[in-house]
Parts: structure tokens; C-alpha cells; sequence
């Protein structure tokens, strides 16, 4: 006779549940979409214009590709599911969707993490290995960097998720977040759930300490390195700045709800919910614009494929 214990019940699926009491829900998913719409348009413009320009083929900006397609993916797994759900009401994910749309976020949330920490891998060797730096950052190294981050993602994030096909689902199957979120999905289980939360733990500090980590340590090094500098102390420093605003903007939210959930009890879900989203929008749609698009060769490039447009769009008769 099989022990009722070890029987695991899947539910049909989960009904998410967002805001309780947000008055302005709806706008604020109105908001959101305006960003997405936003993110694809510049990070899209970004890629078109390093992937069109031989001269943008570099170390540096195979970075930069790589932060603008996690960009893309982790907004368009994110957001055009918020407003079917929330906007349009239509808040029933079932099971297997459910775990899908769990793979993908916990995919590349992190993969933004390490997308910055290969940026900032990227001005550490420039600053720090000025006359080593085209030998070191070369675009074969800066592809195993890269290809080394992706593996490690997805593998790391099929163990986890695949954990979740461990617990049975026997009360209640309401999702207090935003989308299928990992620690609110495993806390309705009604068997043991204790591998999940150290998976979660586990995996959620990993990816948020090591990346966090490697960039603290190499701006200590980036300033040390400047401050021997008689010269361009702060042209070099300013190089640094708009990476400095998005890794502030990136970590801290997450940082605090995650601290806050695994160790005090559950926030409240309207401030989880509040918090997480715009952590998890505004840092896509923020860095083309503040980091990308601001550097030199960069502008340089839109500045002229933008002359050009106009040049073979205009009338002749109006120049």
C-alpha cells in the first residue's frame, strides 16, 4: 500500500495574485508596458548598431551585446506576462507553464547580475592592464566569459526549478506576486519543502554575492590603480560612473526583498510585488540609455546612421 505521504499532488495550476490593495494597479501596468516598449526599442537599436559597425566588434562591446540581449529576454519573460495577468485579469497559469515561466525568470535575472559583473570585468582589465589589456580581454576570452555565465544559468536554474516537481500542492494555490515567483510557489506545499528553500537560498545569494562580489573588488582595484594616475584621474573615473548607477540600481532591491523574505518572514506582498517588478523592469530599460548609448563610440554611430536616415528619407527638393 503506497504511504499517503509520499504521494505528491500537482495542482491543475496557480492563480497569481498581484496588488491587494494598490490603487493605481492598473497604471502602474500601463507604466510597465510603456518601459518594455522602451527596452526593445533601445536595446534593439543598440544591437543593430554594434552588430552593423566592424569597428564596434570588440571585447567591450560583445559585453554590451550580451547585457542588451539579457536585457530583452528578461523583460519580454517578465512584463508582457504582468499585463495579461494583471490588466487583462487572466491570473490562472497552468502547472507546467507555471515552472516554464519560473526557468526563464530565474534564468535571466541572474544573467543580469553577471552581465554586469563581465562589464565590470571588462573596465578592470582596461584600467588596471591598460598596456596588457588587448591581450587579455580578447573577444575569444570575452566569448568563454560569456558562454561560461549562460551554461552555468541554465543548468543551475533547470536544478532548482526541477526541485519544485518534489513538492505536493494540497491547500491553497494562490501566488502572491507577480508571476510565478520561487519562494511563494514553495511555501503553499504542504510536504517538506526544506530543499527548495536551500536551493533558493543557496542559489539566489550565490548569484547575487559572487557577481557583487567580483565588482567591488575590482573597482577597489580600479581605485587604487587611479590614484597612482598623475594625469586623467577623473576622465577615468567618469568612464566608471554610469556602471556604478546601474549595478546601485540592479542589486539593492533585490538584495533587501531577498534578505527580508528568506530570513524575516514574508514582506508585505503589495511592497514585494512593487519592489521586485520595478527591479526587475527599470534596470533593461535604464541601461542602454544610461550606460550604452552614453559612450563615445556609440553616440558617434547613432548620431550618423540617424544623418543618414534623413539623408536618403528627405525630398531632394528640401535640402
Amino acid at each position: 500500500m503506497t504511504n499517503r505521504h509520499s504521494v505528491i499532488v500537482h495542482p491543475p495550476g496557480f492563480y497569481i495574485i498581484g496588488f491587494q490593495s494598490f490603487a493605481s494597479a492598473n497604471v502602474f501596468f500601463i507604466f510597465l508596458a510603456f518601459v518594455y516598449v522602451v527596452t526593445v526599442l533601445f536595446n534593439g537599436l543598440l544591437i543593430i548598431i554594434v552588430v552593423i559597425n566592424p569597428s564596434l566588434h570588440t571585447p567591450k562591446f560583445l559585453a554590451v551585446i550580451n547585457l542588451a540581449v539579457v536585457d530583452l529576454c528578461f523583460t519580454t519573460c517578465t512584463i508582457p506576462g504582468m499585463i495579461k495577468t494583471f490588466l487583462f485579469k487572466v491570473n490562472f497559469v497552468p502547472f507546467n507553464s507555471c515552472l516554464v515561466q519560473m526557468y526563464f525568470y530565474y534564468v535571466f535575472a541572474p544573467l543580469e547580475s553577471y552581465a554586469l559583473m563581465i562589464l565590470a570585468y571588462d573596465r578592470l582589465v582596461a584600467i588596471c592592464f591598460a598596456l596588457r589589456h588587448n591581450s587579455i580581454n580578447t573577444i575569444r576570452s570575452m566569448c568563454c566569459i560569456i558562454s561560461i555565465t549562460w551554461c552555468y544559468n541554465l543548468g543551475a536554474t533547470a536544478y532548482s526549478v526541477s526541485l519544485m516537481t518534489r513538492l505536493s500542492f494540497c491547500n491553497s494555490v494562490t501566488v502572491f506576486s507577480y508571476f510565478c515567483d520561487y519562494a511563494p510557489v514553495y511555501r503553499l506545499a504542504c510536504n517538506d519543502n526544506s530543499m527548495q528553500w536551500f536551493a533558493g537560498t543557496f542559489f539566489s545569494y550565490l548569484n547575487i554575492l559572487v557577481p557583487l562580489s567580483f565588482i567591488v573588488v575590482s573597482y577597489i582595484s580600479i581605485l587604487l590603480t587611479v590614484f597612482k594616475m598623475k594625469t586623467n584621474r577623473v576622465k577615468t573615473l567618469a568612464t566608471c560612473a554610469e556602471h556604478i548607477i546601474l549595478v546601485a540600481v540592479f542589486y539593492i532591491p533585490f538584495f533587501v526583498i531577498y534578505t527580508l523574505g528568506f530570513y524575516l518572514g514574508p514582506v508585505n506582498p503589495d511592497l514585494r510585488v512593487l519592489c521586485l517588478s520595478l527591479a526587475s523592469c527599470l534596470p533593461p530599460c535604464i541601461n542602454p540609455i544610461v550606460y550604452s548609448l552614453k559612450t563615445k563610440e556609440i553616440k558617434t554611430r547613432v548620431t550618423l546612421r540617424w544623418h543618414h536616415f534623413f539623408l536618403f528619407t528627405c525630398p531632394q527638393g528640401r535640402k
